[in-house]
């Protein structure tokens, strides 16, 4: 029996040794086209989803009205849209090399609309480790934060109005592929 502890705990002690030396070898995966890591997947998330469910809001403190829902237009557009995209619009050049690939929030498949707009609000305040997805609370306000997470989850069912303001191109907008020359002024 004391063998078979000794073996045990040796053995334990050896994991944690072993896993230092693959990372050291350089052959640990670490360049976004790489495959995860073995568990990578697993451990990330599970921490990231019990971490969630402690401390995410229960309660929304302001209501999915209008004005809210263009608050929400105004501040995806501007922070978020570089990497999780517009509807109907093709992922940014950027957002095609992360690892993990940010979700296209309004296509069908990376819409958090059944997440509840707490969770959503969590991770825009606090970002996700590992990710590449940043935390927002030194840059937008708590209002602004609500706002996208309430246009996030109400997104598979925006008044026609928002969804509006949310595809059409900003005032003053420049065409992609650069800013254009300024225009030459008319002599009176």
């Amino acid at each position: 029996m004391k063998k078979f502890l000794i073996g045990l705990v040796t053995g334990i002690l050896l994991m944690p040794f072993g896993f230092y030396l693959y990372c050291r070898s350089g052959h640990a995966p670490v360049a976004t086209a790489s495959a995860p890591m073995p568990l990578e997947r697993f451990f990330a998330k599970t921490a990231l989803h019990a971490t969630i469910r402690r401390e995410a809001p229960k309660t929304v403190p302001f209501p999915a009205t209008a004005d809210n829902l263009f608050g929400g237009v105004m501040v995806y557009r501007q922070n978020c849209a570089f990497c999780h995209s517009l509807p109907n619009q093709r992922p940014s050049p950027a957002s095609r090399g992360m690892f993990p690939r940010p979700p296209e929030l309004f296509s069908q498949r990376g819409m958090v609309t059944n997440d509840p707009a707490g969770v959503t609000y969590w991770k825009v305040k606090n970002g996700i480790r590992l990710t590449g997805m940043p935390g927002f609370s030194q840059s937008l306000s708590n209002l602004q934060m609500w706002q996208v997470s309430l246009l996030l989850k109400h997104a598979n069912r925006l008044p026609a109005t928002v969804a509006a303001a949310l595809n059409s191109a900003p005032s003053g907008s420049q065409p992609a592929g650069g800013s254009q020359p300024p225009k030459a002024k008319k002599k009176a």
